[in-house]
């Protein structure tokens, strides 16, 4: 039977019920069991005072009346007074006030059937102590009939097992880095708005999808305890710019998601992506490196695009992947069509990662050409994939997938090192080319990028100068200060570094001048229509002239006519690239290349 106060089932500040506290044993049950026996042989006085206070439980003795006879040392620990102060008083003065009421009728059914009920059991109550404080306790109420009808109860303080229990629900039910919601419990809110938007007991809400961009980048360069920083403070900023019913979790990783109560539209949805975006774009300051990161999100209404949790989580998963692949930092709504580009999106990313594990990508090489005397001297490295499944999968496809999941970082350590073991197979043949490796924005973002190289260029015996790296005019402007940081050390190692795309990038004079490269390469784009576009053809004129006038050499790419060639020679070009000399070789097609020493100018594109 129940004495005192029921507890109320504790709940955390998310709201998150706790569940029933789990029992491991009836301690308190056999306990009052067997001092009811002992009870009945022993002589009110000392040695019954004895054996109470060895008892390790808080002991309570009261008549019918409800009048406390005696307590114990351990009881008097718990309730804060001691046993002179309890004596004659009503035992309602160790109930919390509003239980009152309700103890008092336990006390009276409990009186009319003694013989029926000899031992009654609380769990979850509450015991008022002196100082006002409420103490989490279970008791064991027993009746001896031979001192009259005097109730007996055993009062075990809880305390610890409660905060136990509510640690360990705690624990079950949010990420333990961030603070936030886990999976699992964001999973039954979602369930839980999905059912009474349903029943019609609320309104439509929107679901917002969060993955931070370029995470693993911050993870690889600067470790995961700087990375685990970054996630604390994301979820810091996201607290902060939601409302007090908006539900924030944690699903994995660097994904976060939202659940919007009372966002019926599109508009309403925007809003707060946009207030989120703006609370992430602030730069973090971890380990004392200045961090800028973004997040791309997905939206999914409900029940507009979905009606069930699962649905509704890959829907906005989908539109979180769209956003990625338009741009980054960037939201985007759910829409039908992105069903089937995701799926090939996917099957791409998936593709890839075995191409990587077990094979199926290879470089190719395009011939760089020197100008005057139309004798190859370098060569790009190409990424060439071939799939048994899909085929011939040109970059422009799979690129900007691997960039959207991160995978561009594994793509680019691939490549380094499948350059370098080339370069090192070519110098044994007696071929000193060098080879230009295209660096990606995320790359280039790398803190471990320059010692990557180190590696690549010790491990496969490369020298350095054989080793070009190439960074778009757009990548360095991204970030310049940083940009110049990670290139003078590159120069510092002995490569070569090239600034590709010029002149596509909008770069001011200045800006320009502080880049440590040693050549720049003009765009393919411009030399499309050249010379037959007078536009055009002033465009790379004008180019060419302010390379010379800051001391740099000029490699053109795209190539295709005797014409832009003499154009160049005129220009006093550097060099060239392009399908006139060559397209992109195989390994072994350019050293039959290099050796036969042919001036395939002469006589048209090769291949």
């Amino acid at each position: 039977m129940d004495s005192f106060a029921p507890a109320a089932r504790p709940r955390s500040e998310d709201g998150v019920t706790h569940p029933p506290p789990h029992r491991t044993d009836d301690a308190a049950d056999d306990s009052a069991a067997a001092f009811l026996q002992r009870i009945g042989s022993l002589r009110a006085g000392t040695l019954e005072r004895a054996a109470m206070d060895a008892a390790p439980d808080g002991i309570v003795l009261a008549d019918r009346q409800g009048r406390i006879l005696m307590v114990n040392a351990p009881m008097e620990t718990i309730s804060g007074y001691t046993n002179a102060q309890l004596c004659g008083q009503s035992i309602d003065l160790l109930v919390p006030v509003h239980a009152r009421p309700e103890h008092g009728q336990h006390m009276q059914r409990y009186h009319q059937s003694p013989s029926r009920r000899p031992m009654g059991m609380g769990r979850d109550l509450w015991l008022q102590r002196r100082d006002g404080s409420q103490v989490p306790v279970d008791i064991a109420l027993g009746h001896s009939s031979s001192h009259g009808g005097t109730v007996v109860a055993f009062v075990r303080d809880v305390s610890d097992l409660r905060r136990l229990e509510a640690r360990m629900h705690y624990q079950a039910t949010h990420d333990t880095l961030t603070g936030l919601l886990n999976r699992w419990t964001f999973g039954q809110r979602l369930e839980q708005a999905i059912a009474e938007q349903a029943g019609a007991q609320s309104p439509p809400f929107a679901l917002l999808l969060l993955d931070l961009d370029d995470f693993k980048a911050i993870n690889d360069g600067y470790g995961h305890a700087a990375g685990d920083q970054v996630l604390q403070e994301v979820a810091r900023r996201l607290r902060g710019a939601l409302g007090t019913g908006d539900i924030l979790a944690r699903l994995g990783g660097d994904e976060f998601t939202v659940l919007l109560p009372g966002v019926a539209c599109a508009a309403q949805a925007e809003c707060v992506a946009a207030r989120l975006m703006q609370a992430l774009c602030v730069p973090c300051r971890v380990q004392g490196f200045e961090l800028n990161f973004g997040a791309s999100m997905g939206i999914a209404l409900c029940p507009q695009d979905a009606g069930d949790a699962a649905t509704l989580l890959r829907y906005a998963d989908m539109a979180m992947y769209h956003a990625k692949h338009r741009g980054r930092a960037n939201f985007a709504f759910y829409a039908p069509s992105m069903g089937r580009k995701m799926a090939e999106k996917i099957q791409l990313h998936d593709r890839l990662k075995l191409a990587l594990a077990y094979g199926g990508l290879t470089l190719h090489y395009q011939p760089q050409v020197e100008v005057a005397t139309n004798r190859m001297v370098g060569v790009e490295a190409l990424l060439r994939w071939h799939d048994p499944q899909l085929g011939e999968v040109s970059p422009e496809r799979f690129v900007p997938v691997a960039e959207a999941t991160g995978l561009i970082l594994e793509l680019g350590a691939w490549v380094m090192a499948a350059a370098c073991r080339q370069i090192a197979a070519w110098e044994r043949q007696g071929m000193r080319l060098r080879v230009a490796v295209n660096l990606s924005a995320q790359q280039l973002r790398q803190t471990d990028l320059v010692e990557q190289v180190a590696r690549n260029l010790r491990i496969h015996h490369v020298p350095p100068e054989l080793l070009e790296l190439e960074v778009t005019e757009s990548e360095a402007l991204a970030d310049p200060e940083q940009a110049c940081q990670v290139l003078n050390e590159l120069r510092a190692l002995g490569v070569a570094v090239a600034l590709d795309d010029f002149g596509t990038g909008h770069s001011s004079l200045a800006y320009l001048k502080r880049l440590p490269v040693s050549h720049i390469k003009v765009d393919r784009e411009f030399m499309r229509n050249v010379p037959a576009s007078g536009g055009d053809t002033t465009l790379v004129r004008a180019v060419v002239a302010l390379a010379h006038t800051m001391g740099l050499r000029v490699v053109v790419e795209g190539v295709e006519t005797r014409e832009q060639l003499q154009f160049l020679r005129e220009m006093q070009c550097a060099c060239y690239q392009g399908w006139l000399f060559a397209k992109a070789l195989a390994p072994d097609d350019v050293a039959l290349l290099y050796a036969a020493g042919a001036d395939v100018a002469a006589e048209g594109a090769l291949g």
